[in-house]
């Protein structure tokens, strides 16, 4: 439910004769049950960004250390604080330095086997940014084949998955961003959103958050290298991938 929806509906319970307490809840209550319709199991899978230094051998689902210290765990404390009665169980299980070919590698384990009713992926950075420093050889047109192999892949395995891609990103005035990145990641871009149009999943649009957020701070506030975002970059990536998810 839209923040203006929600605040429409609260007016209307105090209006109804109701506290603003429990217009407020009655309100909340549309949002809450409209999210946990999509099932219990989220899954989220990527490179470093999604991984943010996540203890590997903490597997199960919710677990603190689990979830790393970036935008999955700030979502995992918005999703199950809007969601206690339904015993959501949340997994992270991006990887440093991942390209579309590794999730690929390790998709029967980390994605087919856990079954999520949800999943949401995030890649594309190190499938440009290797081949400017690791001899990696990949191209967008590479990129966004293997995306479409592992999406059929996941289809077929499980059909009633719902998907939602993110939006490779950088941040203009980063460390690590330089002369090289442009045009050229503006491809890897464009393929993320048509794989996500052709495969009618949802799509986050991270650039575009980024992109606005530069007009409040600098790329040293919200992401120093322009790659891995800060505490308050890692917030403002769950808030783009939390508006996405309640629209689904």
């Amino acid at each position: 439910m839209e923040r203006r929806a929600l605040i429409k509906n609260i007016a209307a319970g105090i209006v109804a004769g109701m506290a603003p307490s429990a217009a407020w809840a009655a309100g909340k209550k549309d949002e809450i049950n409209s999210i946990t319709e999509l099932g219990r199991t989220i899954l989220f899978q990527g490179d470093s960004i999604t991984d943010a230094g996540r203890q590997r051998d903490a597997s199960g689902p919710n677990h603190r250390e689990g979830l790393g210290r970036g935008y999955v765990f700030h979502l995992a404390g918005m999703l199950l604080k809007d969601s206690p009665h339904k015993e959501l169980e949340l997994y992270n299980r991006g990887i440093s330095g991942n390209k579309v070919f590794q999730l690929a590698e390790r998709w029967g384990a980390d994605c087919l086997d856990i079954k999520p009713d949800v999943l949401s992926i995030l890649i594309g950075v190190n499938d440009f940014w290797h081949t400017l420093s690791n001899s990696y050889n990949g191209t967008a047109a590479v990129y966004e084949r293997d995306f479409r192999k592992l999406l059929d892949n996941t289809m077929e395995k499980l059909p009633e998955v719902k998907i939602i891609i993110g939006e490779p990103f950088i941040v203009k005035g980063g460390t690590a961003i330089t002369a090289q990145w442009y045009p050229a990641f503006k491809d890897y871009q464009e393929a993320s959103f048509n794989i996500a149009r052709d495969y009618n999943c949802a799509f986050v649009p991270y650039q575009a958050y980024f992109d606005q957020a530069l007009e409040e701070a600098p790329a040293a506030f919200w992401c120093p290298d322009g790659v891995h975002p800060s505490i308050a970059g890692a917030a403002l990536m769950a808030e783009a991938w939390y508006n996405t998810y309640r629209k689904i």
